[in-house]
């Protein structure tokens, strides 16, 4: 982490796509296409199952469309055919959901105007196969709130900050901007919205040297963030604080993160506005590194009961809110009124839990992420014992045959959260039932060595942060490791267990 300022993140299909449309020029872009054709599923969509594979392929198509029409690539026009296909399917099959990803309800709308603009194109050739064939706004999409912030830009006024992270739904009015500044570190730590701003035909400059950067390191394709410094050394840092793993840390990286604090705390990465998330996670941190700072940054996202993670957020987020409890347990329980604050927001947590006794979360598609975060800050609260024992017991109820977990298939990130929930939850109580399956887990992370996570994380698309979801592994086997029950299980679960299929 101290060698590399941008983070370990996985290349996105949307924000790749739109770097296809916006800037073709820029170095990279015969990567990019061949990402795009690459990531092209089956039934001719992108991305993840359920409701997330709608924005990936909608960006998808409409690049390879333009693409198509600039280039008269046959190979792309065919991906982009299967794309409309793959969409058209989604529209007949029945009702369009939305993920609660980001900025989705006014980036769903921009990118169908955009497809429904090439097919109007495409038609004007006399194009017999997609005639009269248009992609209608599905329901939760915010067609007016797009219009808006376009007459907004059109008469010179700013977007509020945490829009300029999806600037690219604006469109060319976006170009140059006064509002957001291009340095180093781009356009609202986002390729996409750095490729809106700067035009076509890309100038020289800071945003391009960026952009020139930030698709090198996959040869073309772009992650759906940089730089996320802040979030990736917190959260690593935040996860072997937790699991009582004691590693020489940098001076720089420590120093980074107290610099990184201005009054409302500190972005996930440079261009983003602060948030409650991030800001919470490195308190932890620093608190474990022995490195505190005073809490009071996080008072102002206070609502209520809860936290919000931005001031107007659409729905609140409960790792959020389990990272503020966790920062409070780590420094200032003493204080006047914390202990209160702790005791209504730990009480909010258990109010959010499932009725199988999962939580799910805004930030994750994942509810095992969602669930370890509450159990890792409820673990220390007397009276959420009956909400942390309940997620226990759904754990070992979903664990697969090969001894995985995983919302749509096993995955090593996501077994890594539920090992740590069974050795969190079950404390050093013998149960066979817990031990056994939290065995079966770690044998499943060790013959998984060095295979890549799937995305699961959520910002526009999803993603997969690299060194997190590493340090997670590394957690779960070191706590699987201090129990010696179920170190003495994991060995015969390797040649038992983890051969099994899901």
């Amino acid at each position: 982490m101290s060698a590399d300022p941008h983070g370990q993140f996985s290349p996105s299909v949307y924000e790749t796509a739109r770097l296809v449309t916006l800037v073709p020029g820029l170095a990279g872009h015969g990567g990019r296409i061949r990402f795009l054709l690459a990531e092209q599923n089956a039934d001719g969509g992108w991305g993840r199952p359920d409701s997330y594979g709608l924005l990936p392929t909608l960006s998808a198509t409409e690049s390879l469309l333009a693409e198509s029409r600039r280039a008269r690539n046959p190979v792309v026009g065919l991906a982009a055919g299967r794309g409309l296909q793959a969409l058209y399917t989604r529209w007949s099959d029945g009702e369009i959901t939305l993920p609660d990803t980001v900025a989705v309800e006014i980036l769903v709308p921009a990118l169908i105007a955009d497809i429904n603009a090439h097919l109007e194109a495409l038609d004007a050739e006399s194009s017999p196969v997609l005639q009269g064939r248009r992609l209608p706004d599905p329901p939760g999409t915010n067609s007016e709130l797009l219009a808006g912030l376009r007459e907004t830009v059109r008469r010179g006024q700013p977007l509020p900050p945490k829009v300029v992270h999806s600037l690219e739904a604006v469109g060319p009015a976006a170009q140059g901007v006064s509002f957001a500044r291009a340095g180093e570190d781009g356009v609202g730590c986002s390729p996409a919205a750095t490729a809106v701003w700067l035009g076509n035909p890309a100038p020289e400059g800071p945003a391009r040297r960026y952009l020139e950067t930030v698709q090198a390191r996959h040869d073309g394709p772009v992650p759906v963030a940089a730089p996320l410094d802040v979030f990736e050394r917190s959260w690593v840092l935040a996860t072997f604080a937790g699991a009582g793993i004691d590693v020489p840390v940098p001076p720089g990286i420590v120093t980074g993160l107290r610099n990184a604090f201005g009054e409302s705390g500190v972005p996930g990465g440079a261009g983003l506005p602060p948030d409650a998330d991030d800001t919470a996670t490195a308190l932890y941190a620093l608190a474990a590194l022995g490195r505190p700072r005073s809490l009071d940054c996080l008072w102002p996202y206070q609502q209520d009961d809860h936290f919000v993670t931005y001031p107007d957020e659409r729905t609140p987020s409960v790792t959020t809110n389990a990272h503020v409890l966790q920062a409070f347990t780590s420094t200032e329980t003493t204080k006047p009124g914390v202990g209160e604050t702790m005791r209504v927001l730990a009480a909010w947590l258990c109010g959010q839990q499932r009725a199988d006794g999962s939580w799910m979360d805004k930030w994750h598609a994942s509810p095992y992420y969602a669930t370890f975060c509450c159990v890792a800050a409820l673990s220390g609260c007397g009276e959420s014992t009956p909400a942390v024992r309940k997620a226990m017991h759904w754990v070992v109820g979903t664990q697969r045959r090969n001894g995985s977990w995983g919302r749509w298939e096993g995955t090593s990130e996501e077994t890594s959260y539920a090992v740590r929930i069974l050795l969190q939850a079950n404390g050093n109580r013998p149960d066979p039932t817990v031990e056994q399956a939290a065995a079966r887990g770690c044998a499943y992370l060790l013959g998984k060595d060095g295979e890549a996570d799937p995305p699961l994380w959520h910002d526009k698309d999803l993603y997969t942060p690299g060194r997190i979801v590493l340090a997670q592994r590394i957690a779960a086997l070191r706590a699987a490791d201090a129990n010696p029950r179920v170190g003495r299980l994991v060995g015969p679960w390797i040649s038992v267990g983890a051969g099994r299929t899901a």
